[in-house]
């Protein structure tokens, strides 16, 4: 009887340990199996995880600068739009940022005896903008200023019979904005609103009649206007030319700073 109990424990033992190794093995290869798996969990966490976005680049703007805005138009065709102006040389208005913003304006009345009285005035306004991150690029700013320059225009208040037109070969864009205003006497008002890169450029021109003289031509009126608009493009164009030749001399070149040129007085101590 005690035999029989020995041998069937050591019966019970041996078939234990197939068990034993078994489960030991499973353990193993699991151990090995979970390890690979969060070896892949890691990798495609990690391939999951979105790239950093470098920052977007910043359109460079053409402009840097705006002109003297009662410079932006040539004394003589200010005689010829605004004959026997009050102040030849225009009247700025006062700004605390003239690189972004300018405006300028010229009125006269000019008198021909018993033919009566012509009056005109004209203002030139320019607005510059930057390329901004929230923002977005100065070129398309100045688009958005440009059709919000247009839509005022349209709706000045007491503006009649309204007429709204492309103005071609004018900087990037340009529209032209005629309608009358009932005063005391009926003005006839031109604007023009123009795009050129980053700067927009509105020019306001009306002319009214008194004691008795004719009507203003109102085509003449818009040519004139055109003709203002053009050389304000070509000025803000220029003021820019001049600010970069300044700061960037001819590299390498003897003749880029002759004696007596821009860079000797540069070095000489502000006075």
């Amino acid at each position: 009887m005690h035999r029989s109990a020995s041998r069937l424990t050591r019966v019970l033992a041996c078939a234990a340990v197939p068990v034993i190794l078994t489960v030991a093995g499973c353990s193993s290869d699991s151990g090995k199996d979970s390890g690979k798996d969060s070896g892949k969990k890691s990798e495609s966490t990690a391939s999951s995880k979105p790239s950093a976005k470098a920052a977007p680049v910043l359109e460079k703007v053409a402009f840097a600068k705006l002109p003297d805005p009662c410079k932006t138009v040539a004394a003589k065709s200010i005689d010829s739009f605004v004959p026997e102006a009050k102040e030849k040389n225009g009247t700025a208005t006062k700004s605390n940022d003239l690189a972004n913003r300018a405006s300028c304006s010229w009125n006269g009345l000019d008198t021909d005896g018993l033919k009566g009285s012509q009056y005109r005035w004209l203002s030139i306004s320019l607005v510059r903008y930057d390329s901004h991150a929230s923002l977005g690029s100065g070129n398309k700013r100045a688009e958005e200023q440009y059709n919000k320059q247009i839509e005022a225009s349209k709706t000045t208040e007491g503006a009649n019979e309204v007429k709204v037109e492309q103005a071609g070969g004018i900087g990037d864009q340009a529209s032209s904005v005629v309608y009358s205003v009932k005063k005391d006497v009926d003005f006839s008002n031109t604007t023009i609103v123009t795009r050129t890169q980053n700067v927009v450029i509105t020019i306001d021109y009306n002319g009214a009649a008194y004691e008795g003289a004719g009507a203003p031509d109102k085509k003449k009126l818009l040519e004139n206007a055109i003709a203002a608009a053009k050389e304000s493009v070509t000025s803000v164009a220029g003021a820019n030319q001049e600010a970069a030749a300044s700061q960037s001399p001819g590299e390498g070149s003897p003749s880029a700073a002759p004696s007596g040129s821009a860079s000797e007085s540069a070095s000489a101590p502000a006075q």
